[in-house]
């Protein structure tokens, strides 16, 4: 064939005007305006150290969300999600950088979350200096389990979307199921020395204090995170004021190690906690020391009866994976994105951020509604206690004990949904 430079100009320029080759070029244009063949997502959490064991979890939830999402034809039909791994090293400055790096890798969308609070607000800050500066590149941050207030309050980002319920929500749950058991007198806060810790001795200290005016407050102590190997000392401290319970923000090691050290001392006290039963090594560590009662609370916990939707999410997801499927809301985080851009038929991460904005979605745990005004999804609360397996009430067991969790009460989004100082500055 000849080539088209070899042509006389004349003939060629001509064709330009032909009604086929018009046609041509018209539907060649239209191929720079088909969707990118894939949105990445960075996952900026622990993969390392000591609560790597948490990291890896999440990871493993994301990444059957992402590839069930694509499996079904990713989004605007053709577009793929591609999930990029990023060790946040519990650092908000490893953070940082990772968040640049994959920045410059072409993520648009940062899941993160189980680093803790101080984490995942230094990425937001990140993101929000990103953006100023670079508004044609933005990035959106999706948190599935930092749970401070403020992220939503009054260091709300409109770039940041949270999807687990926050401490606020999850205490007032606790603080309801508190305040029908008599019980429960005299409570120590015992919890980690940062952000969320702090909140979650504030929050519980009011609001149970406000349900129970009659409880006792006997002592309050903030200990180093993931850095305490034995917890003996704390442990004593507590049995001094007369305890019988605590109310603890700890997880991962640090909630292991605490149960560890107050069975050694044979204390049976009682724990109200976030999220226990979704760490591992925590009902293996209550089903060894067989004291203590861990109680909870979560939009969902394993075993819970009559809950088919989730039931069948963890059914297929241990097939894939042969891991046990514990946090519904991680699953989630992707697929509200993916409903998002589906919605704003766009990948412009403003237009799939209005989008997200009061978007509903019909989840595993039930309809979801992400509040517009400071991006809280409003997600239900099951109050759960880790128990031994009774064939009634627990039906189940769990990490391969003969505990599993017994559901106390169950709470719907809109009834712990509280207030916000929250006021967005947003994208014109």
């Amino acid at each position: 064939m000849t080539p088209i430079t070899h042509r006389r100009p004349g003939r060629f320029f001509s064709a330009l005007r032909t009604p086929l080759l018009g046609a041509l070029l018209l539907a060649g244009s239209g191929l720079h305006a088909q969707p990118a063949s894939t949105l990445k997502l960075a996952y900026i959490d622990p993969l390392s150290g000591p609560f790597a064991n948490v990291g890896e979890l999440m990871l493993s939830h994301l990444q059957y969300a992402v590839e069930d999402i694509n499996a079904k034809g990713g989004v605007l039909k053709g577009t793929k999600l591609q999930l990029l791994p990023f060790d946040s090293k519990l650092s908000a400055q490893e953070s940082q950088s990772a968040f640049q790096a994959a920045v410059d890798q072409g993520a648009r969308v940062v899941v993160t979350g189980g680093s803790g609070s101080s984490v995942v607000a230094a990425l937001v800050q990140a993101a929000n200096k990103h953006n100023e500066r670079n508004p044609d590149k933005a990035v959106l941050v999706l948190n599935h389990s930092s749970i401070d207030p403020d992220l939503t309050g009054k260091a709300c980002s409109f770039w940041h979307f949270q999807f687990e319920a926050n401490t606020a929500m999850k205490m007032k749950a606790l603080a309801n199921y508190i305040k029908k058991q008599p019980d429960v007198q005299k409570v120590y806060l015992l919890n980690q020395d940062y952000a969320h810790g702090k909140q979650w001795a504030r929050y519980g200290q009011e609001l149970v204090g406000m349900a129970r005016p009659d409880i006792q407050f006997v002592g309050d102590a903030l200990h180093p995170i993931g850095r305490v190997k034995d917890f003996a000392p704390y442990v004593a401290k507590v049995k001094s004021t007369g305890a019988d319970a605590v109310i603890t923000g700890n997880w991962g090691q640090d909630m292991v190690l605490l149960l560890k050290a107050a069975g050694d001392a044979g204390y049976n006290l009682r724990y109200f906690n976030h999220s226990a039963g979704s760490i591992p090594g925590t009902v293996l560590a209550v089903s060894q020391v067989k004291l203590g009662q861990v109680t909870w609370v979560a939009e969902w916990h394993p075993g819970q009866i009559d809950s088919p939707k989730v039931d069948a999410l963890a059914k297929a997801y241990q097939a894939k994976t042969g891991k046990d499927f514990l946090t519904p809301r991680i699953d989630m985080t992707p697929r509200f994105l993916a409903a998002a851009v589906n919605k704003a038929q766009s990948l412009d991460v403003v237009k799939i951020a209005r989008a997200m904005e009061d978007l509903t979605l019909d989840t595993a745990v039930g309809t979801v509604r992400m509040r517009a005004e400071d991006h809280q999804a409003l997600l239900p609360q099951v109050v759960n206690t880790i128990a031994p397996v009774d064939g009634k009430t627990v039906k189940t067991g769990w990490e391969g004990t003969q505990y599993g969790f017994r559901t106390d009460a169950v709470y719907t989004g809109n009834e712990l949904a509280q207030g916000t100082e929250c006021k967005m500055n947003r994208p014109k």
